[in-house]
């Protein structure tokens, strides 16, 4: 076993920040199911069956990051050069800690929402439970890309000899752990009002099932671009320590550029799903109009795309 003080830190700091963020999403998860009981008592095991696979869900988050600190800890190949591996490795924790932190946080929103909803329409209790799953199931995506990412960092560090490979590598994390933030937010709030509309209007239920899939995939867009950039970054070569500082550059803006193209495609998708559930007959103009504005929205990230990508590919 060879691993480094910072092998140690990272596998640390992955763990507890995880375990917190997801422990007070299961806590709230349970919690809300426990009202909804007190609610609807006759359909307790339906509400619990929801609540504790929601909890198996959120979890993912914590499995992910225990994955990462054993292969940390346990890594049996030796650097070509100690520090400037340590170095690289700062971007598995930006990878894959950013990420974790903030899905498993707001994990909780749809969750929490889930358990309300099947307590107001107990006869479409199942449907309620399948869609939660879906939309949880799409909220752990940024976070399964982070962890990719990651391993292929970590992979890469072992043969890092240089301050500019070090930037590079720690650039990829950057972009995608703190790129998944905005596209995760967005992504928990808008699954939070689609469920809520379904709970106010079960006859609205196809019609926000077929909104969802095209919204949370146009809001995950800032996340895909944020993963092409951590790619480029981690098949790149760099030649001096300018192209280094290029390449974390690159990273930083595409990490922190997608924050709000992800997180107000997010909201502008949540309040045309709540109209679509008050009137379900509008349902093609209120479609229309979100798509066409999260596709003006998705502009700004393709903006900070092609930045990212000069950083990566002209400045040498």
């Amino acid at each position: 076993m060879t691993s480094s003080i910072a092998s140690y830190l990272i596998s640390s700091l992955t763990i507890i920040v995880t375990a917190i963020s997801v422990g007070i999403s299961q806590g709230l998860t349970n919690q809300a199911g426990f009202k909804a009981i007190d609610i609807q008592p006759h359909i307790k095991d339906k509400i619990t069956s929801l609540a504790l696979l929601s909890s198996a869900l959120i979890e993912t988050a914590a499995v992910v990051s225990v994955f990462v600190a054993i292969l940390l800890l346990f890594e049996d190949a030796t650097p070509l050069n100690p520090f400037y591996s340590d170095l690289a490795k700062i971007g598995v924790g930006f990878a894959v800690i950013a990420s974790a932190l903030v899905i498993g946080l707001v994990s909780a929103w749809p969750a929490q929402e889930a358990c309300y909803s099947t307590a107001r329409q107990p006869f479409h209790a199942q449907w309620i439970f399948n869609f939660t799953l879906i939309v949880l199931s799409i909220l752990q995506t940024p976070l399964i890309l982070a962890f990719i990412v990651a391993l292929f960092i970590k992979n890469q560090a072992v043969t890092a000899t240089s301050l500019a490979d070090s930037l590079r590598l720690m650039g990829a994390g950057i972009a995608i752990g703190l790129g998944s933030i905005g596209p995760a937010i967005g992504l928990a709030h808008f699954a939070r009002t689609a469920i809520h509309g379904i709970g106010i209007n079960r006859n609205a239920s196809n019609r926000i099932l077929t909104f969802t899939f095209i919204s949370q995939a146009i809001i995950e867009s800032p996340i895909i671009f944020s993963l092409v950039v951590s790619l480029f970054l981690l098949f790149s070569t760099t030649s001096t320590l300018l192209s280094g500082i290029a390449m974390l550059m690159a990273g930083i803006t595409a990490g922190l550029g997608m924050f709000g193209p992800g997180l107000s495609s997010g909201r502008t998708a949540a309040v045309a799903c709540h109209e679509i559930a008050r009137n379900p007959e509008n349902y093609n103009s209120l479609a229309r109009t979100s798509i066409f504005a999260q596709g003006v929205i998705d502009t700004a990230a393709i903006y900070v795309l092609l930045i990212a990508l000069g950083f990566i590919f002209f400045v040498r």
